[in-house]
């Protein structure tokens, strides 16, 4: 008889390895309600040139179909609230984006938390320890170095099969975060994690082994709030839960390769990689704690730029500022692209000021 995992241990060792939240659900079809409004969302052109959002939707809506024999999808979030913010008035770029590239930071984690777990599969007997005591909601912390260590145990079983994810594959991240117990999904489509905010990556492992308890999904909060949709400078929240891609500042600094206009640029403010808009309206943020993660932690070097100094930027300062950084994403062509357009809007509105005060 397979051993069941243990959704105790797996948190407790989750939350010691930094994750600031983990929870469990059966691998199974996403629910049809929101297939349905996914499909919509991809007919109506909401994934902008992001084309590869319409590929593997059979996968994207059903994790059994990623990992042969899927029974449990592990879900956990990690802070990136950052600790120290660029100054008001200079240029900015998304909080998520100020240290390392997650996808690195994450995938690091998610594998030492699939091999913990490997361990537990491939021995049986289990040592005494007292851990964390759960409930039947994801567990979050922010209290590291008071996770407990999960024990590990003595006595062989089958092999474990599975797969770790951090925005690399077909999978509604999302989604499972709240199928997991995590928190809700927000007006402005980010997952909330209650008293803690918005500001989290994501990951999944797919096993093949059941668990002795999963997680129930939380209620949404958001109640009648809309300040998200009412802050988002270009409106691309368009209702509650509904983002078009096409016109989202995050979209368009990030994604987009084709040059912006002067209408986007008007919009951007300071704003030259990212939005964060919606975050930083959201009342739940208000909860947000700094995150711990070394990793995430700006450079002194990207704190003390000054607009002068993006003016100037080189290409091999840019390497070298943002090496192992997601700004990559945008390439230096990219990011140039982004403070051409503020500096010709900037010296149109100068230009018009002092006609007008001739």
């Amino acid at each position: 008889m397979e051993k069941l995992l243990s959704s105790d241990r797996i948190k407790a060792e989750a939350l010691r390895l930094g994750f600031s939240a983990c929870g469990l659900a059966p691998a199974e079809a996403v629910d049809e309600t929101v297939a349905t409004a996914f499909r919509q969302w991809l007919a109506d052109g909401c994934q902008a040139e992001m084309a590869y959002m319409q590929n593997y939707e059979d996968k994207r809506l059903d994790p059994r179909l990623l990992v042969e024999g899927a029974r449990t999808v592990i879900s956990v979030a990690l802070n990136y609230y950052p600790t120290k913010k660029l100054p008001e008035g200079e240029y900015q770029i998304a909080w998520y984006a100020y240290g390392k590239d997650y996808h690195d930071v994450m995938k690091g984690k998610l594998k030492e938390l699939f091999e913990f777990i490997e361990k537990e599969v491939s021995f049986s007997k289990e040592t005494d320890s007292t851990i964390a005591s759960t409930n039947n909601i994801g567990t979050y912390t922010e209290n590291y170095a008071s996770a407990p260590q999960a024990p590990v145990s003595q006595t062989s079983a089958s092999p474990l099969q599975g797969r770790i994810f951090c925005d690399t594959a077909p999978i509604l991240e999302r989604y499972w975060a709240w199928r997991t117990g995590l928190g809700w999904i927000g007006k402005n489509t980010h997952l909330i994690i209650p008293h803690a905010g918005s500001c989290f990556f994501l990951g999944e492992i797919i096993l093949d082994r059941e668990a002795d308890n999963y997680d129930s999904p939380q209620r949404n909060q958001c109640g009648s709030c809309t300040r998200c949709l009412d802050a988002c400078p270009t409106k691309a929240l368009e209702a509650p839960f509904r983002l078009n891609s096409e016109r989202c500042l995050s979209y368009l600094t990030i994604e987009y390769r084709g040059e912006l206009s002067l209408n986007v640029g008007k919009k951007m403010g300071n704003k030259i990689y990212g939005c964060d808009e919606c975050l930083k309206a959201c009342p739940w943020n208000r909860f947000a704690t700094p995150c711990r993660t070394a990793e995430f932690q700006p450079s002194p070097s990207l704190l003390s730029m000054r607009k002068d100094d993006w003016h100037s930027l080189s290409e091999e300062q840019y390497k070298t500022i943002f090496k192992g950084s997601a700004v990559k994403r945008a390439k230096y062509g990219g990011l140039m692209r982004n403070i051409k357009i503020i500096k010709i809007l900037r010296a149109c509105l100068l230009y018009t000021s002092d006609a007008a005060d001739e």
